[in-house]
């Protein structure tokens, strides 16, 4: 039947039959372009074409051990830090790029958008810097959110320095991703100068947070002291190494039972909190938490927040269990479901998508502002609408993967962490609410607002460099396009393959610096296949979605349906037929129909009596012009 479909197409559509198999060849010596720094980093072979770290790959790292004090009358961030600091480059280094982000809140520093007087604050104060017991006379008044510092002392191959850092800056009153969330409630994130990433393919990164895009960190070890006032609770990045020295037994007890509880359960209700009963009674207890091999630590603290613990098996080969906690104040109507919506979150992508055991020990969600991710922390504000509370506390998990397991460079590429965590998102988001709510809200949350948007920028390349887009075109790089094209990609493959490939990628990613042709390069290396023409269409393109039926045509029940896509995308779709007896039939096309020919293709299907009508459904692949995907007969 094949042959014969064939065969008529052929004599009714030469042109196109031709088109057809010319586009074939030419999708499979597509190459990805390379930007002469990234193909050199591949030249030397710390990056390899199959997809996997080259022979001659390596990251730094630093060891940081760091004692930070809040004040919460003055609202006072201090520190000491020792960082030693490993040169595992093949490079000699003759400076040292030191970043701060919350320099960010000077009056001074450039930032994405307009900010109000309380988001202000006078930054970062150096008292005293040393890197291998050599002083170093900083004028921090100069310091924006990174920059180099001339070394007295070259740092060469293998080497290790060690940097004694001291330092103070004060919390913004305007909280947004880190700062006073109250008078007695702040998170405290970013708040350690460190070293910046120099890697392979830019060396030091020296790109100025300018609060939108995000971050690129390397994988370090820390061990982090939290000196705060008694009555404060301190939830953290990292294990809390000391609960019996800053918890009252009663508390310490019920924390430590909360790590084995599938319930989830108060550690510390509001009572207990606003008595002083919870921590130990010391002017100041300082609380220890560490955690290895990961790219940040961040903290809270509060005096009233209520305290939720519970826990969930992430691996179920070992069952290990990772904690599930909560900090929110008493008046909020979402936060008292957080503990256990996060429970959910860490066992579901644990077990289905990604499908990779959740890497960390514990998870904690503090009520604030930012509908922010950090290792193991987010940071949400609170809503009266739980379906939306619980979707962008998803989201913020799923960040775990990328970029907390996955070392993304979010600044240049924030598809590669937003993108996969919009899928994600999704995803559960279909498990938990059934996929025609899911679907509605990907819609109204998400596409909506980018294909209803007809300027130029909306449509700018995925692969276009996160800090060289603004607006809304930023959001749509990151977020929309990149997990519509993930998701077209998983249809096209199937679930298993997918999932087969993306695992590739993931392990042998994992806690080290991916790009995005990393990510290209190992799906076509596991798969077997050329996908260099979808990598082209999707994220190198300007294209967007827009599909139109152009021809309609039928030899008898064997109808041919001409489509041109307008907008460029290799998207999936439903051919929707309606039949002259009132019934229905549904076709379904991945985006491999795309493949030999992205600007117009034809489908050929039986129907199983006369059509009188056909329509182009692309589900969440919202079209940009809906009016032409109908057809209608006579």
């Amino acid at each position: 039947m094949q042959k014969q479909q064939n065969r008529w197409l052929k004599a009714i559509f030469p042109a196109a039959f031709a088109l057809l198999l010319c586009g074939s060849t030419a999708a499979y010596a597509q190459e990805l372009y390379l930007p002469r720094n990234i193909k050199m980093a591949y030249e030397k072979g710390s990056r390899s074409k199959d997809g996997k770290p080259g022979k001659n790959y390596w990251q730094n790292k630093g060891k940081y051990d760091m004692m930070i004090s809040v004040d919460p009358v003055s609202k006072i961030v201090s520190g000491t830090e020792t960082i030693k600091y490993t040169n595992h480059s093949p490079d000699t280094l003759h400076q040292i790029a030191i970043r701060f982000v919350n320099n960010l809140h000077k009056p001074e520093a450039p930032r994405a958008n307009y900010v109000n007087k309380d988001f202000l604050s006078d930054g970062l104060t150096i008292s005293s810097l040393q890197i291998d017991q050599q002083k170093y006379n900083v004028k921090n008044e100069n310091w924006g959110t990174v920059g180099e510092l001339e070394l007295k002392k070259p740092l060469n191959p293998g080497q290790t320095a060690e940097l004694n850092i001291s330092w103070s800056y004060p919390l913004s009153k305007e909280s947004g991703r880190e700062g006073q969330l109250d008078n007695s409630t702040f998170f405290v994130a970013y708040a350690f100068p460190r070293v910046s990433v120099y890697d392979d393919y830019y060396g030091w990164d020296l790109i100025p947070h300018t609060d939108r895009a995000e971050f690129y960190n390397d994988f370090n070890d820390y061990r982090l002291t939290v000196k705060v006032p008694k009555n404060f609770v301190v939830w953290a990045t990292g294990d809390l190494q000391n609960p019996q020295e800053v918890l009252q037994p009663v508390f310490a007890e019920r924390l430590k039972k909360s790590y084995t509880s599938e319930a989830i359960t108060p550690i510390a209700n509001a009572e207990e909190m606003t008595k002083g009963l919870v921590t130990q009674q010391n002017d100041w207890n300082s609380w220890v938490f560490t955690a290895d091999h990961i790219t940040d630590v961040t903290f809270a603290l509060s005096n009233h927040y209520l305290w939720d613990g519970g826990s969930v098996v992430v691996d179920p080969k070992t069952g290990r269990r990772a904690s599930a906690q909560a900090a929110y104040d008493a008046k909020a109507i979402d936060f008292p479901k957080a503990a256990d919506w996060t429970k959910q979150a860490l066992s579901w992508f644990s077990n289905h998508w990604p499908g990779v055991a959740y890497p960390f020990s514990k998870m904690t969600a503090v009520q604030g502002f930012a509908d922010m991710e950090y290792p193991m922390m987010i940071n949400d504000s609170t809503t009266p609408d739980l379906e939306f509370s619980q979707f962008v506390l998803n989201h913020e998990v799923a960040h775990t993967y990328f970029p907390f397991y996955m070392g993304t460079n979010e600044t240049r590429y924030a598809h590669m962490d937003e993108g996969w965590a919009t899928t994600l998102e999704y995803l559960i988001s279909t498990a938990q609410l059934g996929k025609v709510k899911a679907d509605e809200n990907f819609k109204k949350f998400r596409v909506d607002r980018w294909i209803n948007d007809p300027s130029g920028e909306e449509d700018q390349p995925v692969i276009t460099l996160s800090t060289q887009v603004s607006g809304a075109g930023y959001g749509n790089n990151a977020y929309v396009k990149p997990a519509l094209a993930y998701l077209a990609l998983k249809d096209m493959l199937g679930d298993a393959a997918f999932k087969k490939y993306l695992h590739a990628y993931m392990e042998r990613w994992n806690g080290k610096h991916p790009i995005p042709w990393d990510f290209f390069y190992t799906f076509n290396n596991v798969s077997g296949q050329n996908l260099n023409w979808y990598w082209n269409n999707w994220f190198f393109s300007n294209n967007y979605i827009d599909l139109a039926v152009k021809q309609v045509s039928n030899k008898g029940l064997l109808y041919q349906i001409k489509l041109d896509n307008v907008g460029g995308f290799a998207v999936p779709f439903d051919i929707k037929l309606k039949y002259k007896d009132g019934s229905t039939g549904v076709f379904h096309q991945t985006s491999a129909v795309w493949k030999a020919n992205q600007k117009s293709t034809i489908i050929s299907l039986n129907a199983k009596q006369t059509v009188v009508e056909v329509q182009v459904d692309g589900g969440i692949f919202m079209d940009a012009s809906p009016a032409d995907n109908i057809w209608k007969g006579k």
